[in-house]
């Protein structure tokens, strides 16, 4: 967090520090999802949405030389990939719970249908 005295060096270092911690964080949640650890990745999402609304003031307030802007965006694409990457291990999970659920359904009406005859 930024007050009054913080240097504009300072600034941008915890800057650059929030971003680090959530692609850490990103990282993890990415690992969760490929080993299908479900419940773990829902608690790391829950940190890392308190996460980034702690570090927007901060991201806001500050002016980033070239190097460090440069830094936030290796960042950003890294943490945009992991991203990714979870969506597309979290769909295909939703997929096949889909798919199992109407199975389930579907097996129920054809029993419902079945045991309705006799």
């Amino acid at each position: 967090m930024m007050n009054d005295q913080t240097t504009p060096q300072a600034a941008a270092h915890q800057v650059v520090s929030n971003y680090e911690s959530l692609s850490a964080l990103t990282s993890r949640m990415r690992e969760a999802a490929v080993h299908g650890e479900w419940d773990q990745l829902t608690a790391l999402e829950k940190q890392c949405s308190l996460h980034v609304a702690t570090m927007k003031p901060a991201d806001a307030a500050s002016t980033l030389d070239e190097q460090t802007r440069l830094r936030k965006i290796d960042l950003i694409k890294k943490i945009l990939a992991d991203d990714k990457e979870i969506r597309n291990r979290t769909e295909s999970w939703m997929g096949q719970l889909q798919r199992i659920m109407s199975s389930n359904h579907q097996e129920q009406r054809l029993q419902q249908a079945y045991s309705a005859g006799y």
